[in-house]
């Protein structure tokens, strides 16, 4: 299978969501976690533009059910292991409420947009390619924080960082996501 053609038009959209699912981020959390989740965000476009993409919607779709079943369980880790609270004693910005406009606005940008990729990326469609790289990426690399970031911003670089646990299952299967997406199926 061929890369998907990104017409001028589709790369417009896609800056243009990044760059308002960012600044979002920024509106909901500030800059220091905004700048760790821009790996996600901006390495998912970086991917898509450069990588091509030689994979159909059967060939991502089992990583990327299973990556997002895993993005549920690390949310509840994250929330039941205080996350959040964490995240706002080291970075000094308050922990926004969960029924804020910047949060509803910010999952309803990033989870409700990697919701529609499969949609999208089974009718070929290129955005739905480039919603499931930065779905991948923001799992793969973006949460590595837990264990590269996070424990080193909070001064304990061998302790356990909320959300870390859930991560060490959920960012290998992101990363195989990855490699689906520009491989597609191996054949023998």
């Amino acid at each position: 299978m061929t890369s998907r053609v990104r017409s001028p038009t589709i790369v417009i959209a896609a800056l243009l969501f990044t760059t308002v699912t960012l600044a979002v981020g920024y509106w909901a959390f500030g800059f220091v976690t905004t700048l760790i989740f821009t790996s996600g965000f901006l390495g998912g476009l970086f991917l898509w533009l450069v990588v091509p993409t030689r994979a159909s919607w059967n060939d991502i779709r089992l990583p990327f059910w299973i990556a997002f079943a895993l993005f549920v369980v690390h949310r509840i880790e994250e929330n039941r292991t205080g996350f959040f609270e964490r995240l706002a004693e080291i970075t000094g910005e308050p922990t926004p409420e969960i029924v804020s406009v910047p949060i509803i606005l910010l999952v309803t940008l990033s989870v409700g947009a990697w919701l529609a990729a499969p949609y999208l990326a089974a009718r070929r469609n290129a955005f739905g390619f480039y919603l499931a790289w930065t779905f991948f990426a923001a799992m793969g690399i973006t949460e590595l924080a837990h264990f590269v970031v996070f424990p080193f911003i909070d001064g304990e670089p061998l302790g356990y960082f909320p959300g870390m646990a859930s991560v060490v299952l959920l960012a290998p299967v992101a990363w195989f996501g990855m490699v689906r997406l520009a491989q597609g199926r191996q054949t023998s």
